[in-house]
């Protein structure tokens, strides 16, 4: 209606108008019939307007029906801005419910493409999770059996250990064992030597040896013209097996130098000396008496 108002100012102002001053003339006419004097014998020339009411009516009548109209216009013409204004607050409308429905559809799929692109990270993360669980699965199963290899190896390298520690106390001790035994039996050998030797020695063997020894260095002597009667010497000689002299040297002699390397010699011409006839006899080194029959 304001804007009704605004649009049809200046014609309502010109029907208001119009009809005021018809109102103004009309009593103003009424005014002056009441008031004007009689008039006198001699009347002065009046100049007036004589409306007749009929006339002032039709005017009145035709001024009311053109308000009408224009009033009815105006009526019609609001009605149809409205009508205009309805229908285009109704397409607005429309394009609004259109445009939020695009939205709303927009803005749907943007949010479906975003539950599928979630989705699809949710999955990938939980496949990369997976595969990383895998892995340290893997990596711990490894690490197991490193471990269980490293203790295995721990374990048979102790029991190793001690299985060679245990063979080399049982070979120690099979060692000492041996060692004791052949001690024993060494010991036993000599002592069974012994007694043979001393039994030997004690026999008349012995004396038969050292006979025959010095019957062959006697026999292999070449007695110097230095030498005289009742020669009587010691003669200290080393012998090794099979009989060879390896040295001889006279300790004491009654006789002269001459007399003295003669019998050195004689022995080394005696070598090999004899075997003995039982070989707990044989001595590496012996004491030789020499001296020799007239």
């Amino acid at each position: 209606m304001p804007g009704f108002l605004r649009e049809h100012s200046w014609s309502i102002a010109f029907s208001v108008l119009l009809h005021g001053l018809l109102a103004a003339a009309l009593v103003f006419a009424t005014l002056i019939s009441i008031n004007r004097a009689p008039p006198s014998s001699a009347p002065l020339p009046i100049d007036a307007v004589v409306i007749d009411s009929q006339v002032l009516h039709a005017a009145q009548h035709a001024l009311a029906e053109r308000a009408e109209q224009e009033a009815a216009r105006a009526r019609a013409a609001a009605e149809e801005k409205q009508r205009a204004a309805a229908e285009e607050q109704q397409r607005t409308a429309d394009e609004a419910k259109l445009a939020a429905a695009a939205d709303a559809e927009r803005a749907a799929a943007a949010a479906a493409r975003e539950a599928d692109a979630q989705k699809t990270a949710a999955a990938k993360h939980t496949q990369e999770l997976e595969r990383a669980a895998q892995a340290k699965r893997a990596e711990d199963a490894k690490h197991a059996e490193e471990a269980k290899r490293v203790e295995d190896a721990k374990r048979a390298a102790e029991a190793k250990r001690a299985e060679d520690a245990k063979q080399a106390e049982e070979a120690k001790h099979a060692a000492e064992q041996k060692a004791k035994a052949e001690r024993e039996a060494e010991l036993r050998r000599q002592l069974a030597e012994e007694e043979h030797v001393s039994a030997v020695e004690a026999s008349p063997a012995r004396a038969q040896y050292i006979a025959r020894l010095s019957s062959k260095i006697q026999n292999a002597w070449l007695k110097p013209p230095s030498a005289r009667a009742g020669l009587d010497c010691i003669v200290n000689i080393t012998q090794i097996p099979g009989g060879e002299v390896t040295s001889a040297q006279v300790s004491q002699c009654n006789g002269d130098g001459a007399a003295r390397q003669s019998i050195v010699d004689a022995v080394y011409r005696a070598s090999p000396l004899p075997p003995p006839p039982d070989p707990a006899l044989f001595q590496r080194n012996l004491v030789i008496h020499f001296h020799p029959e007239e």
